[in-house]
């Protein structure tokens, strides 16, 4: 079956660009050039990733990536006409598994799309893999996440982070190496959003800051999650 692949973006010539690769590539393209009813399709469809401009009338890119995560957990990627850090962090801090700067190439899109749906179908729904310490609780294969007993709402790339300093607890993960095992790219020194993602990971852990209980900072080198 064709993966199914959600475009909103209200410059229509942008969102025809996008689905035109995007077929090539064998993806199923379903596009929207309003939020509100690309909303509606995504509560009655299975959608396997969005790409969301940010820039649109009425309901915004933000607004509807906090509407789908609401309930939904597979990959966002945003789109935006900003070259801020603020705007890209918002992103994220939505719930976006990543985002890209117009104008763009559409190649890179294309490639963006596939590394965040390998990510989120590489695991195995009969897989038993899972991982429980000190009241968090991780399984693979279903991709659950509970902490102390509650469901712990992450997105995919929360999730990974999540369970790749789980799989190497004792071990300082340098942000480098954890960059490139989740996003398969080699990371940049000025690149922030490693710690964008833990920081939001923190957060809907109510981790202290100051003295977190599970996320660990190695100051100069990474995290890490103690054994």
């Amino acid at each position: 079956m064709k993966q199914q692949i959600l475009i909103v973006d209200d410059e229509r010539e942008v969102a025809d660009l996008l689905e035109l690769f995007l077929q090539n590539e064998g993806y199923r393209v379903h596009k929207f050039y309003d939020s509100a009813q690309a909303l509606v399709y995504v509560e009655t469809s299975n959608i396997d990733l969005a790409v969301l401009d940010i820039m649109m009338p009425g309901m915004d890119g933000f607004a509807l990536c906090r509407k789908i995560r609401e309930k939904y957990f597979f990959p966002v990627i945003m789109l935006t006409a900003k070259v801020e850090d603020t705007d890209k962090i918002a992103g994220l801090m939505q719930g976006a598994d990543d985002y890209i700067t117009k104008p763009f190439n559409p190649l890179e899109v294309v490639a963006r799309i596939k590394s965040q749906l390998r990510r989120y179908t590489r695991y195995n729904p009969k897989a038993s893999e899972d991982i429980d310490i000190r009241g968090l609780y991780m399984n693979r294969g279903t991709h659950e996440c509970r902490l102390y007993q509650k469901p712990l709402e992450l997105t995919p790339t929360e999730f990974d982070i999540l369970w790749y300093l789980c799989d190497n607890r004792g071990r300082a993960v340098p942000s480098e190496e954890l960059f490139e095992a989740i996003w398969g790219e080699k990371s940049l020194e000025s690149n922030n959003t490693v710690m964008n993602h833990i920081g939001k990971i923190r957060e809907k852990m109510k981790e202290s800051y100051r003295n977190p209980k599970f996320i660990k900072t190695v100051w100069g080198i990474g995290y890490m999650i103690e054994a």
